[in-house]
């Protein structure tokens, strides 16, 4: 695994939390390599939004107010019902074999879940990623996916899944599937409606959450002013 991918899903999964000083050598050190990918990892881990310098020396992982956190998911909504409505108009038979494909798997994934095992929650996670990701490619438009995987990052550090009892996780299977059948019948509001709330649905749970963990402030943070 590379610096930079090792780096970005230490911070996804909470390795280094928020406010955590992140250094060259330290990080060098630990995943016994030279200076120069970590060099390289951390430019692209600060344009990600992940990091931000810290006073003259090194970086510290970013932290977020809630207000940040919402702004960041009306955002996604917005970027991300466009995408789905776009891919309800401009979808090929197998892109949306492929669509049906992710939602079946992210389906098994909820019937699979043990709570006792962290690895089912990340496999959950990654297969809704893979079912978004499945939409965005229906839309043709790699302007429009490129934005939206620079906005997603931030939303899955805060990762919902963690968070999601059975009630919620059925809840976004049911939208998943109200998403389909409109991107199958060609249906691009409703497409784009349902993919938007499907987003607020998600921000309100995230937000609730971390407010109840105590997570977050209700004022920007520090690292942001």
């Amino acid at each position: 695994m590379n610096p930079y991918t090792y780096i970005k899903n230490a911070i996804i999964v909470g390795h280094y939390k928020p406010g955590t000083r992140l250094t060259e050598k330290a990080l060098a050190d630990e995943l016994q390599v030279s200076r120069t990918p970590i060099r390289e990892a951390i430019k692209q881990l600060e344009v990600d939004g992940l990091i931000t310098p810290y006073k003259k020396r090194g970086y510290v992982v970013k932290s977020f107010s809630i207000e940040d956190i919402r702004q960041i998911y009306n955002i996604r909504a917005l970027l991300e019902g466009y995408a789905t409505g776009e891919a309800a108009l401009n979808r090929t038979e197998e892109a949306l074999g492929k669509i049906a494909h992710k939602n079946e798997l992210y389906r098994q994934a909820i019937d699979s879940l043990n709570r006792e095992d962290i690895e089912t929650i990340q496999h959950i996670q990654r297969i809704n990623q893979e079912f978004h990701s499945e939409i965005f490619l229906a839309s043709g438009n790699e302007h429009l996916i490129s934005m939206i995987e620079r906005v997603v990052v931030v939303p899955i550090i805060f990762r919902s899944f963690y968070w999601y009892d059975e009630h919620q996780l059925m809840r976004s299977l049911q939208v998943h599937e109200t998403i389909l059948n409109a991107i199958r019948n060609h249906e691009g509001d409703r497409a784009r409606v349902a993919m938007e709330e499907h987003i607020y649905q998600g921000r309100d749970d995230v937000i609730a959450a971390l407010r109840k963990q105590d997570i977050l402030s209700d004022s920007t943070s520090e690292t942001q002013r």
